[in-house]
């Protein structure tokens, strides 16, 4: 399972973005794909048309993540074991979600998930 970070969700609706021609590869390769609440609300925010609302919401399958008890435990674990910075406050809560549904995360802020790979997460790679 593949989990999408925003800005996947963001250009996967897209056919000009890569982002959309690692979602169809990974598709044909056989991924399923789910999203951490927190991602999904940052791709509500828009700007986003209906039909990439749906188009997006047919990829995940029902599979948005509702970020839980559990999930704010394992993110506040995670975010105390990077020294806190505060812009990764987010972002952990989304790789806290990948790591709990041992899901590859697809997003292309690296940079930002860096410090959490030894902690679990694994990103995932384009095909």
């Amino acid at each position: 399972m593949i989990c999408l970070d925003a800005n996947y969700l963001i250009g996967g609706v897209s056919e000009k973005r890569p982002e959309s021609a690692h979602l169809l590869a990974w598709a044909a390769a056989g991924e399923t794909f789910c999203t951490a609440a927190p991602a999904w609300y940052e791709f509500l925010c828009g700007p986003v048309e209906q039909d990439q609302i749906n188009t997006m919401l047919a990829i995940l399958n029902g599979r948005i993540i509702s970020f839980d008890d559990g999930l704010a435990q394992q993110s506040a674990r995670l975010f105390n074991a990077i020294q806190r910075p505060r812009r990764l406050r987010v972002d952990v809560m989304i790789a806290a979600t990948a790591i709990g549904r041992k899901a590859r995360l697809a997003t292309l802020n690296h940079h930002d998930f860096k410090p959490l790979v030894p902690l679990g997460l694994e990103l995932a790679n384009p095909i």
